[in-house]
């Protein structure tokens, strides 16, 4: 015994260390196999048939009058709009689907951070969780400043802004607690 009083439990698992997945990462071979397949499934099987039926869609609003086609350049504009957004939203609604596959990888870093990120969230309240290095404090801090002098600088550099107060009473065109001085003063009668 080294003199601390060990308070763990005897079959307590001991949380395994999340591993940090920045810029400089590498993924490896089974990660960029998911990733060009993510890829390639994302835009062949969500963003095309998105983007297909948002221009048909854009287009026959355009045919029946409820969209104003370009003077000059016709429903295009409006088209490759519908396209881009159709593209976009094909690609962020197939985000799910990717991360399950690659929280299904077996030796994936990636899919352990990912694993380890849900379990984070889904965890109660009390059970441990390791606090990320972006969380701010909760005495409003910021987690970037590294001193105090830091802090008071910030405070001090940063506007401090008053809220205007607000009421819903039966005249909303002023709000409360603004008044024009220079319309109190005169008088136009």
């Amino acid at each position: 015994m080294n003199g601390r009083a060990d308070f763990r439990e005897p079959n307590a698992e001991v949380p395994r260390p999340i591993p940090h997945i920045g810029a400089d990462y590498i993924p490896t071979e089974e990660e960029r196999r998911v990733f060009a397949e993510c890829n390639d499934e994302s835009f062949w099987f969500r963003s095309v048939p998105l983007a297909a039926t948002s221009m048909l869609i854009t287009q026959g609003l355009i045919s029946k009058g409820i969209l104003s086609s370009h003077p000059k350049y016709g429903s295009i504009p409006k088209l490759i709009f519908a396209c881009i957004m159709g593209y976009f939203a094909g690609k962020l609604s197939y985000v799910k689907t990717c991360q399950e596959k690659f929280k299904n990888l077996e030796n994936s870093p990636l899919g352990e951070a990912l694993r380890s990120g849900q379990a984070r969230r889904t965890s109660p309240p009390g059970h441990y969780s390791q606090k990320s290095r972006y969380d701010s404090t909760v005495s409003g801090q910021s987690s970037f400043g590294t001193s105090p002098a830091a802090d008071s600088m910030e405070r001090e550099l940063l506007p401090h802004y008053e809220p205007i107060p607000f009421s819903a009473s039966v005249n909303e065109s002023a709000p409360t607690g603004i008044s024009d001085h220079v319309a109190q003063g005169r008088n136009f009668s």
